[in-house]
């Protein structure tokens, strides 16, 4: 009899065995020696076939159980709050070079983090020695260099009220069983598709395939104790063309949860390929002041420097150019901004943030006007608010208007001006919001795209530029904590010839 193992847990709640089979509960005997769960599973029974897909190297329950040793052994040594993070996961990633096998890599990890509080005293360590000695050697550690720290009136845990209670299902782990022999013939089938597309792609940067499976727990001295497996795979190609003396590199991938979410791998390619071969022939323009439409897989950057301005850090050691922002108008009245933790399988999606404060579906921006910030309970406290369950980072921001526009439509909008596909370099200044960034892309002219260029500068200022959008695409591409389609902003300085 085949029996197939799928175990996934979502809880706060106190350990619990990794498995049942047969009336027969199995655990591992020790944090620095996990159990092989197929190995222990298969030896049952020699007649038994089974199957599982949990790879980890502990249990959940192991991770559990770790964390409530952690909270014991810190309030035994005089901490009067505590909270741990632990996390454990592996990786494979395969790369594909001009048909050739170029590497495959196996990658297996784990973490511990341990913050203790003495009083309003604060101390942190870490490790990635699970071993019982290792584990105390931590919260030791931690424990240390909170007595030598000052006293702070803003450190400590979240508040208990703001804590999660409720952990649905939100369709964030898949594992993807799949083989090297597999994922090879799979990033062997991404490559071709780019070859195929023109002669003139002559070299390849190669083609992967990426699976990533982790767990965590996270648990603190008020009570809460939770945490969840997650997935993340990632298939990805580049190619290299050539034109006479000139060469040209583009690249695509797609990122998701579930496999099955991902483009196939050919569609990859051949994107890979054409954008790689569009590049070709690019030339620099004249220095003009026109209207520029950022390419959606490139826009969601702007909403990283939203993000980035209105976060806490930022905003109390007042290095932000939005500084009291909070029911202003920063960008265009038809602009909304949504951040959605709950959205199923969502790249950014969680029923908690790293301090177990309940995340909420929220507007950030409504009709261009700033409606909140994104805060940690530290932040929180030292700016006179509450937090908004953001301590780790920002769910699923997405950025969209009433009246969102296919990209044809975008191009016919613009009329003349730049389409940016890449950007190079960090030259964006935080407190100013001044911007400044080397791209490459295509010139427009009466909504076509008429030629590729590059070795060009386009300069501005972030207030002005979130002012300025005048459309957003409906090509929304989802590879990470922000989402946007293509952003159109009605006029930048080009800095060219």
């Amino acid at each position: 009899m085949d029996c197939i193992l799928n175990l996934f847990y979502i809880n706060a709640c106190k350990p619990k065995p990794i498995c049942c089979y047969h009336n027969i509960n199995i655990y591992t005997d020790s944090y620095s020696n996990p159990t092989n769960v197929f190995t222990i599973l298969s030896n049952m029974n020699n007649n038994t076939k089974i199957e599982t897909q949990i790879h980890f190297s502990y249990p959940f329950s192991k991770l559990q159980q770790i964390a409530e040793d952690i909270l014991k052994q810190a309030k035994k040594g005089g901490a009067s709050a505590c909270e741990t993070h632990i996390s454990d996961g592996f990786g494979q990633t395969v790369t594909v070079r001009k048909n050739a096998v170029e590497t495959i890599e196996y990658n297996r990890d784990k973490s511990l983090s341990v913050t203790v509080y003495i009083d309003r005293r604060r101390g942190n360590a870490s490790t990635s020695d699970f071993s019982l000695q290792a584990i105390s050697d931590t919260v030791a550690a931690a424990l240390s260099i909170a007595r030598h720290t000052a006293e702070d009136d803003c450190a400590g845990l979240a508040d208990i009220e703001l804590m999660a209670k409720k952990f649905p299902d939100l369709d964030l782990y898949h594992p993807w069983d799949l083989s090297v022999e597999s994922a090879i013939e799979l990033a062997k089938n991404c490559e071709q598709a780019a070859f195929a597309v023109d002669r003139r792609i002559t070299n390849s940067e190669g083609a992967s395939i990426s699976i990533n499976e982790s767990q965590f727990v996270y648990a603190n001295s008020l009570g809460f104790l939770g945490g969840y497996p997650y997935s993340r795979h990632t298939i990805s190609c580049a190619a290299i063309a050539e034109q006479g003396e000139s060469k040209q590199r583009d690249y695509w991938y797609c990122v998701a949860r579930n496999s099955k979410d991902l483009e196939p791998v050919a569609n990859i390619g051949r994107k890979a390929g054409e954008r790689t071969v569009a590049r070709l022939g690019a030339r620099k323009i004249d220095t003009c002041e026109v209207p520029v439409l950022f390419e959606a897989p490139v826009a969601s950057s702007l909403i990283g420097h939203f993000s980035g301005a209105v976060s806490g850090g930022s905003l109390y050691r007042k290095s932000s150019f939005l500084l009291g922002s909070l029911g202003q108008q920063i960008f265009a009245q038809d602009i909304n901004i949504k951040e959605s933790p709950h959205s199923p399988r969502g790249l950014a999606s969680s029923t908690f943030d790293d301090e177990g404060v309940a995340t909420v579906e929220r507007n950030v921006v409504e009709q261009g006007v700033v409606k909140g910030y994104f805060l940690n309970s530290y932040s929180a406290r030292k700016l006179g608010m509450q937090t908004t369950g953001n301590a780790g980072g920002v769910h699923n921001l997405q950025i969209y208007n009433d009246n969102p526009m296919d990209f044809s439509a975008l191009l016919k909008n613009m009329g003349t001006g730049l389409l940016i596909t890449e950007m190079m370099g960090h030259g964006v200044n935080s407190v100013t919001g001044d911007y400044s960034r080397g791209v490459s892309g295509f010139w427009v002219e009466q909504g076509e795209i008429c030629y590729p260029v590059e070795e060009i500068t386009i300069a501005g200022n972030l207030r002005k530029m979130y002012q300025g959008i005048s459309a957003i695409g409906n090509d929304i591409i989802v590879r990470g904590s922000k989402q946007s389609g293509s952003i159109l902003i009605d006029c930048m300085t080009i800095a060219g010839n």
